[in-house]
């Protein structure tokens, strides 16, 4: 046995919202995480923990996870008290405009600095991930970014993506250490271009697989694993879904759930879809890395609540995830244009515009 397979490994994690789902699977394991959050929810999971709910197959009723009863640890703490030394793995977790804000712009600074290898798990993939796409036109791209200057320092070596796949929320009437699993899929995660970093990355991928959770006088497998990936390409399929699904959860008189926006015109689902699918294909991805539309709709009927984007424009955001700006630029540079997805992104630009404006100039009330 290598000394590094016994080694304990320490994750730090970006976000307390979709990363406490991972950090949840890694303490299962065995594994300490620590999450990167505000203030208030530091001090929350610091002396409450963290709670998670996920459906499991074969059971009615959602099977709770409280990080106090698990084999590894969660903790937390602010941006600016983080300590790097000893960290193995960096997880990013939040959204991509929440990397702007100083004290976590610095901290991703150190991260890239001291060359930890960093997985994200954002929707929309960090440049130096876009950078490893082969004869990938990136020029321009920044544009899409609420502040592309972040990821300067990154050595692309040392940046890969991991579709987050599985859905998620925190309920309304609960506190911030609560998330609840909607749709419990695996992360897909693509290799690195470092192999100490891919044995890594494997490693924690098969402590997840092993772990086990008592349930009923059993110990059963639960949801949500990590699975790793040759190809660059794999977790790009989260784009097919977004631009299909998500984005279209927007329309000019409001908001819709993913289901409807899906299965409302289902051709015309079809067609974006697999649009998008073919952009990928044009860039180099396989049609096996790529997720069918039938798979895709079907997961799509059991979410009946809008999208995370969507939500956050109705809630008055000046600022969100573009991958519906960034998939139309990278195809503007192969050639390529869609109609429905132009109309997706004006929609966008015009929501964002008046919530900036309604900021500047709020109505009385």
């Amino acid at each position: 046995m290598n000394l590094e397979d016994i080694y304990p490994v320490r994750v730090l994690i970006f976000g307390a919202s979709y990363g406490s789902l991972f950090a949840t699977k890694l303490a299962m394991a065995g594994l300490d995480a620590q999450l990167v959050c505000l203030p208030a929810e530091a001090e929350l999971i610091n002396r409450a923990g963290t709670l998670v709910r996920m459906p499991v197959k074969g059971h009615t009723e959602l099977v709770e996870i409280r990080s106090q009863q698990l084999l590894g640890r969660i903790t937390a703490e602010v941006p600016s008290a983080v300590d790097l030394e000893g960290v193995d793995l960096v997880v990013l977790a939040m959204q991509e405009p929440q990397y702007q804000a100083a004290d976590v712009r610095q901290l991703l600074k150190q991260v890239a600095l001291k060359r930890l290898p960093t997985v994200s798990i954002m929707n929309m993939p960090p440049l130096p991930y876009l950078s490893r796409i082969p004869g990938l036109n990136t020029a321009g791209l920044e544009a899409c970014y609420t502040d592309a200057t972040v990821w300067d320092e990154f050595d692309p070596d040392c940046m890969t993506l991991c579709s987050p796949d599985p859905q998620a929320f925190r309920p309304a009437d609960e506190g911030q250490n609560v998330l609840q699993v909607r749709l419990p899929t695996n992360f897909k995660a693509a290799a690195f271009a470092n192999d100490a970093h891919n044995r890594l990355l494997q490693r924690v991928a098969a402590y997840i697989e092993a772990a086990r959770w008592p349930l009923n006088g059993q110990w059963v497998e639960l949801p949500v694993k990590l699975k790793v990936h040759d190809s660059l390409f794999v977790p790009l399929a989260k784009w097919s879904m977004l631009i299909a699904g998500n984005y279209r959860c927007v329309t000019p008189v409001g908001i819709r759930p993913i289901k409807e926006a899906v299965h409302s015109d289902v051709n015309l689902s079809r067609r974006i879809y697999q649009w998008v699918c073919d952009l990928c294909i044009s860039l180099g991805a396989r049609s096996e890395d790529l997720v069918p539309f039938d798979k895709y709709a079907n997961a799509a009927s059991n979410l009946a609540s809008p999208s995370s984007v969507a939500r956050a424009l109705s809630g008055g955001a000046t600022q969100i995830e573009r991958v519906d700006q960034l998939v139309q630029m990278i195809a503007r540079s192969e050639g390529r244009q869609l109609r429905e997805l132009d109309e997706i992104v004006h929609l966008i630009d015009e929501r964002l515009e008046a919530n900036r404006m309604e900021r500047l100039h709020p109505k009385a009330a």
